[in-house]
């Protein structure tokens, strides 16, 4: 029987744990500081509440959940667990709606699963860490998430990343100007979000896989390489370029909805050219984004070492109205665990003092009978906040005590034995000196916690 967890999971030791725990702490206090609110919501959906969210390809990536019970053997399915946090998010807050503030901001950190095929940093299962504003068309919002994502990275050591930004009713407006009629968009959509990994070939190919005129695929590539041309920092004072360029979409695209997208686009950049990540900020014609939920704007964060991205995001105005029966403005970030992860630990991102959190003391006992003073000693310990361990067996041989200390990197070691408790003491020794000393046992507690601080 194989001991490995299915294929596209993980088990976490200590150690990943620790990191995965100071990943969140950084995301959690900077999501904070913006002013979100924590959600969380089932691992688990009603199979009708995922279904028809996330367009061709998510809906094939959904983890359906056979009916139960009696009703095993039909095969049918009437649950599914959670693909994002963004359409629970929405079914939320159609349900709580007269609960929630008219603007309502929230983050939630929790786990999604997709019965995608694993590859290197892509997981069946991981943690995706979002943000999300409800209520407003402002492109404050816009600006504001992008701010704050780019904190949570700078804070965790990323200097290279770069966040792409599109919109959704651009690329519309150019795939009519290319040629590619109405009932193909998601079609080419899905093809161009995949440019960086097939390249421009394999677009044009999957443009004829799909029957769409390869005429329209080729003059679509030929659109966005001359209007963007060489990639450069959108929001940085230097923005010349960056006006041509939208310059140049809005003469393209003439008087349509798509040229009204390209002036609140330029908005948001320029909200975004005093921000601490004004030089992250990346105009890309290609961006798509696959969810088909996306109305609006939308984001991308990538850095070198990874094929993927590290997370992105939206506007989706319409996605609540699914399940309120009216619209409701909403844009929302998503980052993912897992990839911010792996591509620090290749780095060596992490803090040393992450490598283990050392034990302060390891209380130890020489004989059964002192086995009630050593717990008692522990607990005076930890009501001083220190990492206490006791050693469960009586042993009057050192070595092995001690091994188990130093492999756990304690500190200290308080000894308690049939001497020490005749005279009322116990025994201190540094395992960094090696001294060691005997100590009156109502002191010894602020003796150790002295040391220690």
């Amino acid at each position: 029987m194989s001991t490995k967890p299915p294929s596209g999971t993980r088990d976490f030791l200590p150690r990943d744990i620790r990191r995965r725990e100071h990943v969140i702490g950084v995301v959690r206090r900077v999501y904070e500081r913006y002013g979100f609110e924590p959600l969380e919501t089932p691992a688990f959906e009603n199979i009708e509440t995922l279904l028809g969210k996330y367009g061709e390809e998510g809906n094939k990536l959904i983890f359906k959940i056979l009916r139960r019970g009696e009703h095993e053997a039909s095969g049918e399915v009437d649950l599914a667990l959670r693909y994002d946090l963004t359409v629970p998010l929405a079914r939320v807050v159609a349900q709580y709606q007269s609960e929630l503030p008219r603007l309502f901001k929230r983050y939630q950190i929790q786990p999604v699963w997709r019965a995608d095929r694993p590859a290197k940093g892509r997981f069946r299962e991981f943690f995706q860490c979002d943000i999300d504003a409800l209520g407003s068309t402002s492109p404050v919002v816009e600006a504001e998430q992008m701010s704050a994502v780019g904190e949570v990275l700078t804070e965790l050591g990323f200097a290279d990343f770069r966040i792409l930004v599109n919109d959704r009713r651009i690329l519309t407006g150019v795939l009519n100007v290319a040629g590619v009629s109405d009932s193909d968009h998601e079609g080419a959509l899905i093809a161009l979000d995949k440019l960086d990994k097939i390249g421009e070939q394999g677009v044009t190919a999957e443009f004829v896989a799909r029957g769409i005129d390869k005429t329209a695929a080729e003059r679509l590539l030929a659109i966005l390489r001359d209007v963007y041309g060489a990639s450069q920092p959108a929001a940085t004072d230097g923005s010349a370029v960056t006006a041509a360029r939208f310059d140049a979409l809005e003469l393209l695209l003439g008087k349509t909805p798509s040229s009204e997208a390209v002036e609140q686009l330029s908005d948001i950049v320029r909200l975004l050219r005093e921000s601490s990540v004004a030089r992250h900020i990346y105009l890309d014609p290609r961006l798509a984004r696959g969810l088909s939920y996306y109305t609006g704007a939308i984001m991308e964060i990538v850095v070198p070492d990874l094929a993927s991205s590290l997370g992105g995001g939206g506007r989706y105005d319409h996605l609540v109205g699914m399940f309120l029966g009216r619209d409701v403005p909403a844009c929302g970030f998503s980052l993912g665990l897992e990839r911010i992860i792996f591509v620090m630990t290749e780095r060596d991102m992490f803090p040393s003092t992450l490598a283990s959190r050392a034990i302060d003391v390891v209380v130890t006992f020489m004989d059964d009978a002192s086995r009630i003073d050593a717990i008692k000693f522990a607990s005076e310990l930890r009501a001083r906040r220190l990492r206490v361990e006791v050693h469960p067996e009586a042993s009057r041989k050192f070595d092995k005590v001690l091994k188990h200390a130093s492999s756990r990197g304690a500190h200290m070691m308080a000894i308690f034995g049939e001497n020490e408790r005749a005279l009322g003491q116990v025994a201190v020794r540094d395992l960094a000196t090696r001294q060691q000393r005997a100590v009156a046992l109502e002191q010894a507690a602020d003796f150790i916690g002295r040391a220690r601080t």
